[in-house]
């Protein structure tokens, strides 16, 4: 069964744990000096937050899935989306062993979609070291630029309601 993945970066993150703990009515399931995650069951999701310096906010969504069935079906909707695709493959972020790729939606939100393997004892930074995020080009191609895709740039930024 696949889990929804949200990660959120915080400007506070001794502020931000108890609030989310409380608003989940639960503890996280990892808790680092940068980082910490809730692996919940109602709502399914994978919710996690860290102070590592990116601008406040929702950083990246993404799916996590159980097995690698799940990931090669996942994988194949990704080809047939009209965006390019960052295949990580095996990697290191956000304190666990992982294999994943990235895609970033036509309003520039970047998803990462991932099989996790195990723990790690670092936060990790991928097959791009500290830089794996995938930045789209004017062109349409990725770019190398761990573990969120950078940023849409402030000239795609629309008006909002």
């Amino acid at each position: 069964m696949k889990r929804l993945h949200i990660h959120v970066a915080v400007d506070d993150l001794a502020r931000a744990i108890p609030f989310y703990e409380t608003l989940f009515a639960t503890a996280p399931s990892v808790v680092k000096n940068d980082y910490a995650k809730w692996m919940l069951d109602d709502p399914r999701v994978n919710f996690a937050i860290s102070a590592r310096g990116a601008k406040a906010g929702v950083e990246h969504l993404g799916i996590q899935v159980e097995d690698s069935e799940e990931l090669a079906e996942v994988y194949g909707r990704l080809e047939r989306a009209d965006a390019p695709v960052l295949e990580e493959g095996e990697t290191v972020c956000c304190y666990a062993r992982s294999e994943k790729s990235w895609v970033t939606d036509p309003a520039g939100v970047p998803w990462e979609v991932f099989q996790t393997h195990g723990e790690a004892a670092s936060y990790g930074g991928g097959v791009v070291a500290e830089e794996a995020r995938l930045a789209v080009t004017p062109t349409g191609r990725p770019e190398a630029a761990c573990c969120a895709p950078a940023q849409p740039s402030a000239s795609a930024s629309a008006s909002c309601c």
